[in-house]
Order: C-alpha cells, then structure tokens, then sequence
C-alpha cells in the first residue's frame, strides 16, 4: 500500500502513461513496417522463433533471434548506466536511458526497408532499455512496453477492491488500466502514422519521450 514518501517524478503516472504511448506505437511500428516483428513483445518472438526452427525455415529463426538478443543487450545497457550514473549529480541515470532512446529513434528513422533487421534490432534494444529503466508507477511495478504484466497486476487489484473494500486498490487498477490504454493509444497512433509517414514513423516516438525528458528536468 502507500508508503507516505513523495513520489520521483520517474513513478508518476504521467510519465509511465507517456512512455506507454512509446511503447504503443515502436511495437506497432515494427509490426507493421520492419517485417513483423514485436518490438517489445519478445515472447511473441520467442513463439515464432520456435515455430519457424520446427519448420527449418533457419533464415526466421535469425530474424527473430536478433531483437531477442538485442533486447536483452539492452537490458544489460541500463542496468550499465545506472551503475555508472548513479551517484551523478549533473544528470540522473534515467535521463541519460532516455537520451540514448531519441538518438537511436531518430537513427531508426533514417534506415531503409533493405535493413529492416537492423531497425528490428535498435528498436528492441530502446524498449529494454525504458522498460528496464522505469519498472514502477506509485510504488507498483509497471511495464511500459508490454501489458500482459499490467493486465494481470490490474485485475489482481480489481479483485481485491471488491474483496476488501479498500479503494486504494481501485486506485492502483484504475493506473493499470490506464497505462494499458494509453499503450493501445500508441499502438494506434503507429498504425494511423505508418500509412502517411512510413519508416519517419519512429520519429513521432520521440514526442512522449521529449516530454518524459521535460517532466524529470522540472
């Protein structure tokens, strides 16, 4: 339940809900543009992966691999930086993760559909890191690229609103929800951009992530 402290700017909903909308819009990005595959999704890589090893198809099996690798490579990236930056008084870790997202969004956009599996790679790289990098909204854990975890935490709550009576339970699996749906809001937002801008497409990305930059700042 609450714990009384004040929040860091990196758990307010505002923040989780912006890069929510991130993660939206890189997965469906991806999905649609760079050959199928998810992003932030890596268990849906992982199915297809096995899928296409049963089939012998060798060639999948490396397009699936690669995001896989990279997203754990970015795991290990922001887990890197926060060890290097912790104690820095200059700039907080996070808002270096976050930097290190815009640049290599921005290079994302710039490569062509003959290096789809190179995109597919730094996209899936970016989302380890926010996701690695922002892992709470109001003291509970969150994911801002995927929501299997957020579903199943927010309907957990749910069902201790109803069994207890406690409305903080509510209020925890109103921010589930909502994080849930802004996440589909991005998703969307990819789709509907994706038939005007193309590969850009990952540039709008980097909106929600300037603002995140903005909000820690203040």
């Amino acid at each position: 339940m609450g714990t009384g402290k004040e929040l860091q700017t990196s758990e307010r909903f505002r923040v989780g809900a912006l890069l929510a909308v991130t993660g939206g819009l890189l997965d469906s990005y991806t999905y649609l543009l760079r050959g199928g595959v998810f992003a932030n999704a890596q268990t849906g890589n992982i199915v297809l992966l096995g899928v296409r090893a049963i089939e012998g198809d060798w060639r999948s099996v490396l397009h699936y691999l690669l995001p896989i690798l990279a997203f754990a490579a970015g795991v290990l990236a922001a887990e890197c930086i926060k060890a290097w930056l912790k104690e820095a008084r200059m700039v907080h870790w996070r808002q270096v993760t976050v930097g290190v997202e815009l640049v290599l969004l921005l290079l994302v956009a710039l490569i062509p559909h003959t290096l789809d599996a190179l995109a597919n790679i730094l996209v899936s790289f970016v989302c380890a890191v926010q996701v690695e990098s922002f892992r709470k909204v109001h003291g509970n854990p969150f994911a801002t690229t995927m929501c299997t975890g957020n579903l199943r935490s927010g309907t957990e709550r749910l069902y201790h609103f109803f069994r207890t009576g406690q409305r903080e339970y509510l209020g925890q699996a109103a921010r589930y929800g909502g994080v849930i749906l802004f996440f589909i809001v991005g998703a969307g937002a990819g789709a509907w951009c994706s038939s005007m801008l193309g590969v850009y497409t990952v540039a709008v990305a980097c909106i929600p992530l300037i603002t995140v930059l903005l909000l820690m700042r203040r």
